[in-house]
């Protein structure tokens, strides 16, 4: 049994896929909850109202991040387009202050 090198192991297509599942479950999760408090905080409606948005929403962005982790050219596409987003929704709940 050969041992891989750190180059064939970077290119390994179950590398690629298990990192991408690791996104879009745990970074998808990150990115809906995050978006979900920032719309309860920054929607101008009634408290109850901008919650319920949010939580709503939710379902679709994390629906959306899975779609996208899958989609993209790389792995590592995949891992900027799905934190960046939130790092910003977490700079936004984290301006919102507290509630």
């Amino acid at each position: 049994m050969s041992k891989l090198s750190l180059r064939q192991l970077a290119a390994s297509p179950r590398l690629g896929v298990a990192s991408r599942t690791l996104v879009a479950v745990f970074g998808g999760y990150a990115l809906a909850a995050v978006t979900t408090a920032a719309l309860a905080l920054w929607l101008p409606v009634e408290r109850a109202d901008a919650v319920i948005t949010g939580t709503l929403l939710s379902f679709l962005i994390y629906t959306v991040a899975v779609l996208f982790a899958f989609s993209t050219r790389s792995a590592l596409r995949a891992w900027v387009g799905i934190l960046a987003p939130t790092l910003v929704g977490a700079a936004l709940v984290w301006l919102g202050g507290p509630a």
